[in-house]
């Protein structure tokens, strides 16, 4: 595949759903609207499920939302799967809590972005690390991932990484090595520190990996407040700031936005240049640099608070 074109869309959480079928009849609109415009893939943010508390019944508690999320999860997914190979259009429907252990007495869940292929396949992705919120035991109490799944989709290889997970470096310096062409990133983030963490992060993966990176953030909170909520969202598509790609970097983007602009919109991102990054990466096109993800497994850090003995043991 030499481009891609996909969906990516900023969903705003506070625009109810009346129920999961009402919820699914938003997902097969955009993706009809997809298929015939000739793009191939529609991605929602982390947690684009939570739009489904506003018709979960009024008594839930917080400690009682990840498992009722979970139970829902599993019909929407039987639900979604068909689409894909209906549309030709890969969905990758925001991340949901999936419990590990659904039959057991008490049951642990993780966040887990699922993406369904046209040819029928699904692949899950697993959040790898978490925010506190997402650990405490008095709210959602989830589990971390511990694997990263690459697969390939129509020559492309692709990898999921969920919005914190863009930030860490130590996963990078692996995964540069496996050759991905495409990374696609769920978020969802507080605050514009936040947002701008996790978007910059999924800028400079682009250049460190010499590929494709979509990231896609949701707006607003469940049941939340317009006025007074901070959750910001936005979408953006990053490549290599090179002059054979695009030289800011940036192919297409929706800047970030809080809840009450009202707006739950969808960035359009045409032909994404897969094919040309792939060459840049392996040498067949002029590059104006390296990737960085080189290993600098030969370089020496001295460092003043260390021996000279110790700093040459650390290499």
């Amino acid at each position: 595949m030499e481009t891609i074109s996909v969906g990516l869309w900023a969903t705003n959480l506070e625009i109810p759903a009346v129920s999961l079928s009402a919820w699914l009849d938003f997902i097969e609109a955009r993706m009809a609207e997809l298929q015939q415009a000739g793009f191939r893939l529609l991605m929602l943010p982390e947690f684009a499920c939570a739009q489904w508390l506003s018709f979960a019944p009024s008594s839930l508690s917080m400690t009682q939302q990840v498992p009722w999320l979970a139970g829902i999860a599993r019909e929407a997914c039987a639900r979604l799967r068909p689409l894909s190979a209906r549309y030709n259009v890969a969905l990758l429907p925001g991340t949901m809590p999936f419990a590990l252990s659904s039959g057991a007495s008490d049951p642990q869940y993780v966040n887990r972005a699922w993406l369904f292929l046209p040819d029928g396949r699904l692949f899950g992705q697993d959040k790898l690390r978490l925010t506190p919120s997402e650990q405490n035991p008095e709210a959602w109490h989830l589990l971390s991932g511990s694997t990263v799944s690459i697969l390939e989709w129509e020559g492309l290889r692709v990898a999921i990484v969920i919005c914190l997970d863009i930030e860490f470096t130590s996963l990078w310096a692996r995964l540069g090595k496996l050759d991905l062409d495409l990374i696609l990133v769920p978020a969802k983030t507080d605050k514009l520190s936040g947002y701008n963490r996790v978007f910059g992060c999924a800028a400079a993966r682009a250049i460190e990996l010499q590929t494709v990176v979509c990231a896609v953030g949701a707006v607003g909170s469940p049941l939340g407040h317009p006025v007074f909520d901070t959750v910001m969202g936005g979408a953006s598509v990053y490549v290599p700031c090179d002059a054979a790609v695009e030289p800011s970097g940036i192919v297409a983007s929706l800047g970030a936005h809080m809840a009450d602009s009202g707006l739950s919109p969808i960035l359009y991102a045409r032909d994404l240049p897969v094919g040309q990054c792939r060459r840049i990466r392996h040498g067949a096109a002029e590059a104006e640099v390296w990737p960085s993800s080189w290993p600098a497994d030969h370089v020496t850090i001295l460092d003043p608070a260390k021996s000279l003995s110790e700093n040459f043991r650390d290499r």
